[in-house]
């Protein structure tokens, strides 16, 4: 740990991680080529090159799908944590999954063009006029393009570089990808089919991203008091051992009461390093534990041990009638509270 940029390295999780998903790509596409197209009801016959095509392709889009679910899903049930992690593995291989359809649309639709096939690919078809017909290449070339940046800026080198608040909000291009993903879908794949249960699973999936991303949105909103100096949070009951429960605050301001036997005490959701979440954390060996990058800090007074000098702000918090509150007041980076006590039956 230190102030400076440090490689993360991997570890027994990550390789499983990686080594599960790279298992269901490859599963997926076996499955897909062997039985999922010949049960489509295509208009016309097709060939190895159509079906690798549109294998990688419809894996790509529920990648997407999925990647997209981790993060609302996260925020209202913490067991997905472990999945959210290292959703920038997710991502990259979904980079490489679209690059993988992108070179077999290339090589079957435009290998035998009079033109180049790239020029041919970005010329065939300028009809952007119209719906039916529209040039779904060009979705698909400006997606695959902000996958691809989203994928070459996911290493944690360039959340160093570029800072969390830019490297966060040009992540943010994940949503528009997935629409200029959704409309490629919807205006090309899905008008060559006449079986309707992929046109089905398509919509399923768009409402089900949608979806999820309002019932986080609602249920952190509604959580939110701005007519009171301090915030109702949590029974101790409700928090387990060396664990925390995020409290919002504002739409900028989340705070982790974390808990330590039968000691509380409330820091700043944010960790001083690359604004890791705290609260999605642990204590380890006495100090609150960021699951990003291992920065740990003190969780009475927000202070990383010696030498290092990293601080974060703590809450001042009170306990009535068997609830925590904190003081929406955020104390100074580094600032001693004593922490609320308050004996908590075993949950075991």
């Amino acid at each position: 740990m230190s102030v400076k940029y440090i490689p993360v390295q991997w570890n027994a999780n990550k390789w499983k991680y990686d080594a599960a998903l790279i298992v269901a790509v490859v599963v997926y596409i076996l499955v897909y080529m062997r039985v999922g197209t010949p049960a489509a009801g295509l208009e016309r016959p097709l060939d190895a090159a159509i079906l690798r095509m549109r294998a990688f392709g419809t894996c790509a889009f529920w990648m997407l799908t999925f990647i997209l679910c981790i993060g609302p899903l996260a925020r209202m049930d913490k067991r997905f944590l472990p999945i959210l992690y290292n959703r920038r593995h997710f991502g990259v291989l979904t980079t490489a999954v679209a690059f993988s359809h992108a070179i077999f649309v290339i090589g079957w639709y435009f290998a035998f063009s009079p033109t180049g096939a790239y020029e041919a690919l970005l010329t065939s078809n300028m009809s952007f006029g119209q719906v039916l017909g529209f040039p779904v290449e060009a979705l698909g070339i400006l997606a695959l393009l902000m996958l691809s940046i989203l994928a070459a800026t996911s290493h944690d080198f360039w959340l160093a570089f570029l800072s969390a608040p830019v490297w966060k909000s040009l992540h943010l291009l994940i949503y528009p990808t997935y629409a200029l993903v959704v409309a490629h879908v919807a205006l090309g794949y899905l008008q060559d089919v006449e079986n309707q249960t992929f046109a089905f699973l398509f919509v399923f999936g768009g409402l089900t991203v949608a979806g999820l991303h309002f019932l986080a949105w609602d249920k952190e909103r509604r959580v939110v008091d701005n007519t009171t100096d301090w915030i109702e949070a949590c029974r101790p009951e409700d928090i387990q051992d060396k664990r925390a429960v995020i409290v919002t605050l504002s739409k900028e301001e989340r705070v982790a009461i974390f808990r330590q036997g039968n000691s509380f005490s409330a820091v700043s959701n944010t960790c001083a390093h690359q604004g890791g979440p705290l609260g999605e954390g642990k204590i380890m060996y006495g100090h609150v534990t960021c699951p990003w990058h291992g920065f740990s800090y003190k969780a009475c007074n927000g202070r990383s041990p010696a030498p290092f000098t990293e601080m974060i702000p703590t809450y001042n918090m009170k306990l009535e009638n068997g609830v925590l509150f904190i003081d929406r007041q955020a104390n100074q980076p580094g600032t001693d509270v004593d922490p609320i006590i308050h004996e908590v039956e075993d949950d075991g």
